[in-house]
């Protein structure tokens, strides 16, 4: 399996070799995936982490959503090609590039999409009917919303919190409001600061590759930026010690260090090493940041599980 970046030449040049079926797999964003562990969030704080039976519901869960985001993901490379080939990056995209062929990047969509929603009612209806929600997001995101001022960021983050929410679904859990708030700012945080990062990287040729960016400025994205990171840190702050059903001696504030840092840490990254492209490849690369995410995590399960 390759591991060079999916948009960096090499893969490209490891596409070629390597025939469609890898052309496919670097298409179809594996790195991605990493977005849909907010689906095992409303398992974790809901305390049913031990129950093996909900823990293999929320795996099929996953499953599906990392087969709907890359049908997903094929389909916009398939609409944006000719934007993409425009970019200095994105233009090694597979099907940019011509490596994959685009007869059998419309099949792969097609058998990705239809076959994640038979497995979305296989698990219950109403996670189902939120995979049917997800690609309706994602679709007007491509048709219409990429296209709208502020909306555009805004739609980027109804999808993380979609998943948080159908991840409650797929399990039959409830899951605090709290956190669904935590989700939306965090989303947000994210898709601003990738939108700055396009506006730097491509500087003149910006509004070309993506239109939209011509209704922004790097000084209203970085105002945009302050108000939203001062929210989300504010939002999990409370969030640690007035939710239901954390620990009574609010020992989840213990976890409010490990955000900040993170936080921190990924603003300068995108101000001092122009990361913030591509979140996902920002946390698995950067490895102090990945680092933060995991004591977070753990931290967290450590809080919930044995300090009650």
């Amino acid at each position: 399996m390759a591991t060079t970046d999916e948009a960096s030449p090499g893969v490209t040049v490891l596409t070629r070799r390597g025939g469609i079926a890898l052309a496919l797999l670097v298409s179809a964003r594996p790195k991605q995936w990493t977005k849909n562990v907010l689906l095992f969030v409303g398992l974790v704080f809901a305390l049913k982490l031990t129950h093996l039976e909900l823990v293999s519901l929320a795996a099929a869960a996953f499953v599906v959503f990392c087969a709907l985001a890359s049908g997903v993901y094929l389909i916009n490379d398939l609409a944006d090609v000719a934007k993409d080939r425009t970019h200095p990056q994105k233009r090694y995209r597979p099907i940019a590039s011509g490596a994959l062929p685009r007869p059998v990047a419309v099949a792969a969509a097609s058998v990705l999409l239809v076959g994640g929603l038979v497995g979305a009612f296989l698990i219950n209806l109403p996670f189902g009917l939120l995979a049917v929600g997800y690609i309706g997001l994602t679709t007007a995101y491509t048709l219409a919303f990429k296209h709208i001022v502020i909306l555009d960021v805004f739609s980027l983050a109804a999808g993380y919190v979609l998943r948080a929410v159908a991840g409650a679904v797929a399990v039959s859990v409830p899951i605090s409001s709290w956190l669904y708030v935590c989700t939306m700012l965090g989303a947000l945080f994210l898709g601003i600061t990738k939108r700055r990062h396009e506006l730097v990287l491509l500087e003149g040729e910006a509004s070309n590759h993506r239109p939209i960016l011509q209704e922004y400025t790097p000084e209203l994205l970085e105002q945009m930026t302050a108000v939203v990171t001062s929210a989300l840190v504010m939002a999990y702050s409370l969030y640690t010690f007035s939710a239901p059903n954390l620990p009574q001696n609010q020992s989840m504030m213990l976890t409010i260090p490990f955000v900040l840092y993170g936080v921190f840490r990924y603003l300068y990254l995108v101000h001092m090493k122009e990361a913030g492209g591509s979140p996902e490849e920002v946390l698995l690369q950067d490895k102090p940041l990945l680092a933060d995410g995991i004591l977070w995590m753990v931290s967290c399960a450590v809080v919930l599980y044995f300090f009650r």
